[in-house]
């Protein structure tokens, strides 16, 4: 079972992947890949066609590789490709495929060498290969070319990141040989985000592009310049070889005849090669899968348990079963009622804390939106005093009127009831497009059924313009009530003996009847926007505002205060928004031109929303302070004038002045009181009835059942996506019970001293030059060779895990195994053959040397100290 399960797990994986990206979830899990990291000229390209044995990957100058690949290997008696993007279509034809590519990478970035972090999903069936799953990703540029942004180096490396900082991704570093390797930006990379080394396969191209008796055996060996999971050399088809269509499998002929012909390699041949590093990647990925998978388990266990509820649903499911179609439409139509009343009526349960809603949304409505409207109406001092001595002198007509007429308050108190019809009808709009959006809302749990969802809107949605009219001529209706009949008898009304005593004064600064002076009207969060910087800038307090004063303190508490502002003489003016702000601001200043705060002429307090601002007007209107156009709008001083010469006419206009507001203040507080109920009862209580009783027959009588619970195409792929999924999961889980509990892990091979690997530029030690001989005169002791530059080897203990460490110098093996095939290629390497005078004089004591003693007067064949891979 354990072998079966080892076997399944790359194809596991594979799985898995389709499943997430099909429904756009990848990015929730973190699957175990192999991320292929290099420059542009590193090879990488060729080595990932040396895998498949196929020419597939577009070729050209410069970056070619402009978006992620996601390479799915697969192992299947016949070949052919799949695009997740378009899984019907199969492709024989790897030209084809090579053309969809880049096809679907100018599909994104366009035809001007852009880049894109957004993957491109490609799944390859073939008898040549072995399951892996490898991201090519961008070669690391340095100069943007074409349309890329003059930041194309860094944005490259981002994307690359956000692939290897995984920790479930192993990081295959590829580097050309014929570049210095400490200056390898692939390894840096990897080092950054991996600097224990635990995931990085370091792979060196281009071995046959050497300079002539250079070599990267020590490298290879991971003595030199040493990965913890060590090094593989690979030989790719050169330029010439591409371009003449040399096959593939002709090209790893070559490559097996360059590792055993070639004197500093044919040691290792067995170990190098790109049929090598396939079943070394196939072994490191599945030993990765099986580390990370108590990881793997729980983020599949979380997403298992966030589907039984949906999937549930589905897994008896018949899409043409009429019985489930009126089943269906009779549920959602009832929770469509359910929800509507919710929204409107409050509940306890998925409660938005983002934004206000339904119910509340109209609850703010009734009482400060049309509050305000009201307020906002009603103080208009100089036209309403204008109005009222034009009043008094067209009743007197040419006489001179000795007593105030009560015909004049009667007039003026119409036409400010008149006055209340806009208001009161705004209010109505405003409610009615609440409700339309709260429809709305609740028809968002029939998207699976678009015929459905807009029956139920069309229909809900013109009863609701239905009762529109028959709420508004309501509305009309008692205003007109109101203007019927002046009923100065009103238990509130204050009559004319006790208009002509009230005080002027009290008369400029009046509260809404039952608010108390003292009592606070509002608290809350404002930003002072128009502090400099110098003096500390814009900053948040939290304000509280009464019937006398505006206080701001630090914090909630109201144990600091910062200062305290009577409201005398104070007004308010709106402020636009700043160009690069995102607040919404408006002003308090004082109408004598005198500082407000410090030596600030006005204070511009700032909201997060227009509603808020709205909300704030409303709450210093309560207060008394009123908008600019109170004392601007009429810039008419000499009519004024005319007006206060008569002291008799003056005494006149003030007491109807108090009588008015007297009576308006009653017919305002009716209003308000009314205004709600009506809407209530008109509007939404009935069209909650509407939903319960109606809906259902309108949905009948307006179309066939079938048309209806016709299910949409992006629920019934929804569906079979997420059934996919849910079956991927529940396999993916059993397969991993079974891996965990029936094998055993690999131990990570021991850590080496990779200190050489530096963010820093530094140059690698140089590689060995190995000329033909060196003939010594006779008698002349043997040059010792220097120990290698670098950091001193670390010892391997016998029968170390890693099959890249640097195994002790054995004695030369016989003749029959120097060549001898390793068929296991995860077995321990084979011991290193002997080569001319490799041993230096001093070695310690007990370790044979690879040859036998040269025969008396022979000359000895020495190496001189290795240039660099550059030289």
């Amino acid at each position: 079972m354990g072998n079966r399960g080892m076997e399944e797990l790359i194809p596991l994986v594979n799985k898995l992947q389709d499943a997430f990206s099909s429904i756009g979830q990848s990015c929730h899990l973190d699957l175990p890949q192999i991320a292929v990291v290099g420059g542009q000229s590193a090879g990488k390209s060729s080595v990932l066609e040396n895998f498949v044995g196929r020419d597939f990957l577009p070729r050209g100058s410069g970056i070619v590789t402009r978006r992620p690949l996601i390479l799915q290997l697969i192992f299947s008696k016949t070949e052919y490709a799949e695009f997740l993007h378009c899984k019907s279509k199969k492709f024989t034809d790897f030209d084809e495929v090579r053309q969809e590519i880049e096809a679907e990478t100018d599909r994104v970035t366009g035809t001007n060498k852009g880049i894109s972090p957004i993957p491109i999903n490609l799944r390859v069936y073939s008898p040549h290969v072995l399951n892996l799953t490898l991201i090519d990703l961008p070669g690391i540029t340095k100069v943007p070319v074409g349309d890329q942004p003059q930041d194309i180096e860094y944005q490259i490396k981002d994307m690359i990141m956000q692939f290897i900082s995984r920790e479930s991704s192993l990081i295959l570093a590829v580097t050309p040989a014929n570049m210095d390797l400490a200056n390898s930006d692939a390894l840096k990379m990897a080092k950054e985000v991996d600097p224990q080394g635990l995931r990085t396969i370091g792979v060196i191209t281009k071995l046959d592009l050497m300079d002539e008796g250079t070599d990267a055996r020590d490298v290879l060996e991971n003595k030199l310049l040493p990965l913890r999971r060590g090094y593989i050399g690979v030989v790719n088809r050169s330029q010439k070889d591409i371009d003449g269509k040399k096959d593939i499998r002709a090209a790893l002929a070559a490559e097996r005849k360059f590792f055993l012909s070639h004197p500093a390699y044919r040691h290792m041949a067995d170990r190098m090669g790109t049929p090598h590093l396939q079943k070394v990647l196939n072994q490191q990925l599945t030993n990765h899968i099986r580390e990370t998978l108590p990881s793997l388990r729980s983020k599949l266990q979380s997403q298992l348990l966030s589907l039984e509820k949906e999937v549930e649903e589905y897994k008896n499911f018949r899409p043409d079963d009429p019985t489930r179609k009126t089943k269906a439409l009779l549920q959602m139509v009832q929770q469509f009622g359910v929800d509507f009343e919710k929204r409107i009526e409050g509940s306890g349960d998925q409660v938005d804390t983002l934004e206000l809603s339904g119910g509340a949304r109209i609850n703010r409505i009734f009482h400060e939106r049309f509050p305000f409207e009201l307020v906002k109406m009603e103080f208009d001092e100089k036209d309403l005093r204008r109005e009222i001595s034009y009043a008094i002198k067209n009743i007197h007509g040419v006489r001179t009127g000795l007593f105030t007429p009560d015909l004049a308050f009667e007039a003026i108190v119409k036409k400010q009831v008149v006055k209340l019809k806009e208001p009161c009808l705004k209010c109505v709009d405003l409610v009615i497009q609440e409700l339309i959006n709260t429809v709305r809302q609740c028809t968002s749990k029939l998207g699976s059924y678009p015929r459905l969802r807009e029956e139920t809107e069309r229909i809900v949605t013109t009863h609701i313009r239905e009762r529109e009219g028959k709420t508004k001529d309501q509305i009309l209706l008692l205003i007109d009530i109101e203007l019927s009949y002046i009923n100065t008898n009103h238990e509130d009304f204050i009559g004319f003996a006790n208009a002509q005593q009230r005080n002027t004064q009290t008369n400029k600064k009046r509260a809404i009847p039952n608010q108390g002076e003292i009592l606070v009207i509002r608290r809350g969060w404002l930003t002072i926007n128009n502090i400099s910087i110098m003096k500390g800038g814009s900053k948040e307090y939290w304000f509280v505002l009464t019937a006398e004063s505006l206080s701001w303190y630090k914090d909630e508490e109201e144990k600091e205060k910062k200062y305290m502002l009577p409201l005398d003489n104070l007004k308010i003016r709106d402020v636009e928004k700043g160009f690069m702000s995102n607040k919404h601001v408006f002003a308090i200043f004082n109408t004598e031109q005198r500082n407000v705060y410090k030596d600030l002429r006005q204070i511009e307090l700032a909201c997060d929303s227009q509603e808020d601002v709205d909300s704030w007007k409303a709450s210093f209107l309560r207060a008394g302070v009123y908008p600019e156009k109170d004392q601007t709008e009429n810039e008419d001083g000499v009519q004024e004038n005319t007006f206060s010469m008569d002291p008799q006419l003056e005494r006149q206009v003030e007491t109807i002045r108090n009588l008015v507001d007297s009576y308006v203040s009653i017919i305002n507080k009716s209003i308000r009181d009314l205004m709600p109920k009506t809407i209530m009862h008109l509007m939404i209580n009935n069209t909650k009835d509407f939903i319960h009783s109606e809906l259902l027959a309108y949905l009948y009588s307006s179309a066939d059942q079938n048309s209806l619970m016709e299910e949409s195409a992006d629920q019934a792929q929804r569906r079979d996506d997420m059934l996919r999924m849910y079956h991927a999961l529940k396999e993916a889980l059993n397969i991993i019970g079974d891996i965990s509990t029936s094998t055993v892990s690999t131990p990570v091979p021991p850590p080496v001293d990779d200190t050489w690997l530096q963010t820093s530029s530094g140059h690698s030690p140089p590689p060995q030059r190995r000329p033909v001989s060196a003939v010594l005169p006779p008698g002349r002791p043997p040059a010792v060779r220097g120990p290698t530059p670098g950091p001193p080897l670390i010892p391997i203990p016998a029968g170390g895990p890693s099959s890249f460490a640097a195994p002790p110098i054995p004695s030369r093996p016989g003749p029959q195994n120097i060549f001898a095939a390793n068929n296991d290629p995860f077995s321990a390497p084979p011991q290193i053959p002997s080569r001319p005078a490799r041993i230096p004089p001093g070695i310690p004591p007990g370790v044979p040397s690879r040859r036998p003693p040269a025969a008396p007067n022979r000359p000895t064949i020495i190496r001189p100290a290795e240039p660099s891979l550059l030289d």
